[in-house]
């Protein structure tokens, strides 16, 4: 039945449909269960893609392909494969989580809210299914007004507003290049068809990836592309805006942001792959920048005193690290770092959701605030402790595994580097374990701490399935690494045996030597 039925475009209505159901209902207390009631559907939806799909299969599965735009030759194109399937259901559980978190924190306009909440859903899934690039930019795009909506009317901060300007304008100048690489792509295939204009343009992905590419063109479309993701990613120079929400925006909303990656996916899975010989010529650059990324947000982040603002900066050096991970181009390197954008669902989101709980609590995360934590609230210090070492992989965490992984390939690809992760592994866990010394333990030195209330059932939901996916995946990585495996392998040789153009107008197949394997 699951290769018939449409189960993406089902993923991806539903939630609309839910927000809209949401302008019947006029009741507060009704308005969240229902709201509840269809993140959990969504839930069960997106597990139904993970059960349906065959991991033996490397190519796109559930794909759906309808003529939208005739006149652009646009299509509703979706699909997913073993680097995207599994984004799905971490998706659908984020907001979950977000929407669990506010139940009893917004009290101002929750039906519309709610609704964002669930249209920014709908979207986040589109942005993981699109098989058109088109239609994929206009996901991308469509981020944007909710998030802009959610950051400034129920942000924590008094810079809230500035906070949600800061980061719409940091997403549309990345938007700019994303969508002149995307015109690139399609107007070369047009030229290379020669058919008639506008009919010969195509955005499919499918397609593209098998459509020649000069190689200045390449390089051009390369940058473009990774200019576009860097910013939503972050890295360096474009992260200024995450800490500024992790201060400013609602608990929720900041773990959404740092739980879903969609620049580094979007390296992924369009970047590299459209431009397979640039991204090979120039992956010395990307390891650069993501090590450079890796170590300077990790000593910010040593710096820091408010527990928020140092998470945030821990979210941009992990992600320099994943982007370490996917610049080795080997097959172990591209697992743990498509695992590590997984683990952020897990793993960052829910410390984040732990510092809002802190928020609303004390008003404050700020470490002259806290101190002594761990005697009125031992629920909310073991599971801190529990996300705090997978982020910093320790063994028999989800983030061992993929810290492993990424070192095994940098190791193959980029030797000289892979001190440079060991050290930042070893600041990683200096700046956490030192916050949570301090933050945690100690004298109770504030009347206000020693009289917390500990996480509510409520919270200890939220938080435990995390907690249980944290253990199970530290205990049994294999089998989110069986979900990638044979699409990783076609995703390297496409890399590395692309067809390019050669200089008399003839198009000839142009291999690499990928990193040997030990």
């Amino acid at each position: 039945m699951t290769e018939h039925f449409p189960l993406l475009s089902l993923c991806l209505i539903w939630p609309l449909l839910g927000a809209l159901l949401l302008g019947l209902v006029n009741n507060p207390l009704q308005a969240k269960r229902l709201c509840l009631l269809v993140a959990g559907a969504e839930l069960v939806f997106s597990l139904l893609v993970v059960l349906g799909f065959n991991p033996d299969f490397g190519g796109f599965q559930f794909q759906e392909d309808y003529l939208w735009i005739p006149n652009l030759n646009v299509h509703y194109l979706l699909g997913v494969d073993g680097i995207s399937v599994l984004f799905l259901p971490m998706t659908a559980w984020v907001t979950l989580m977000a929407i669990l978190a506010g139940w009893n924190s917004v009290q101002q306009l929750n039906r519309f809210h709610l609704a964002l909440l669930l249209v920014l859903e709908s979207i986040t899934i589109g942005v993981f299914t699109a098989l058109d690039l088109l239609l994929f930019f206009l996901f991308w795009e469509l981020t944007l007004p909710p998030l802009f909506f959610l950051i400034g009317l129920w942000g924590m901060g008094a810079e809230r507003r500035y906070a949600a300007m800061k980061y719409t304008l940091y997403m549309l100048f990345g938007g700019v290049p994303l969508l002149f690489g995307i015109i690139l792509l399609a107007l070369n295939h047009a030229q290379l068809t020669g058919g008639t204009m506008p009919q010969a343009l195509t955005f499919s992905l499918p397609i593209l990836l098998q459509t020649p590419l000069a190689n200045d063109l390449q390089n051009l479309i390369f940058f473009l592309l990774m200019l576009g993701f860097a910013v939503k990613a972050p890295l360096m120079p474009f992260h200024t805006w995450l800490p500024t929400l992790a201060m400013e925006a609602p608990a929720q909303i900041t773990a959404l942001l740092t739980a879903l990656k969609l620049g580094v996916y979007g390296m992924v899975r369009f970047a590299i792959p459209l431009a397979p010989v640039a991204a090979t010529e120039h992956r010395w650059l990307m390891a650069i920048i993501g090590s450079i990324t890796l170590v300077y947000a990790g000593l910010i982040a040593l710096q820091q005193t408010n527990l928020r603002r140092l998470l945030a900066y821990s979210s941009i050096s992990h992600v320099g690290l994943v982007l370490v991970g996917v610049a080795s181009l080997t097959l172990q390197g591209l697992q743990g770092a498509i695992m590590q954008l997984l683990n952020f669902s897990v793993v960052a989101g829910s410390l984040m959701l732990l510092a809002g709980m802190l928020q609303q609590r004390l008003g404050s995360t700020e470490l002259v605030h806290l101190g002594g934590l761990a005697k009125p609230m031992p629920r909310l210090t073991v599971l801190f402790f529990l996300f705090a070492l997978s982020s910093i992989g320790v063994p028999l965490t989800n983030g061992f595994p993929a810290e492993l992984l990424i070192l095994l390939g940098t190791l193959q690809s980029f030797p000289a580097l892979a001190p440079v992760v060991l050290f930042t592994a070893i600041v990683a866990a200096a700046y956490v374990l030192g916050f949570a010394r301090r933050g945690l333990f100690g004298p109770i030195t504030l009347q206000t701490v020693a009289r917390l209330q500990d996480l509510r059932p409520r919270e200890i939901f939220i938080l435990a399935i995390p907690a249980l996916l944290v253990l199970w995946l530290g205990f049994y990585p294999q089998w989110l690494l069986n979900q990638q495996e044979n699409t990783l392998t076609l995703w390297l040789q496409r890399v590395y045996q692309p067809t390019v153009w050669m200089a008399d107008g003839f198009f000839a197949e142009r291999v690499f030597e990928p990193p040997p394997v030990n």
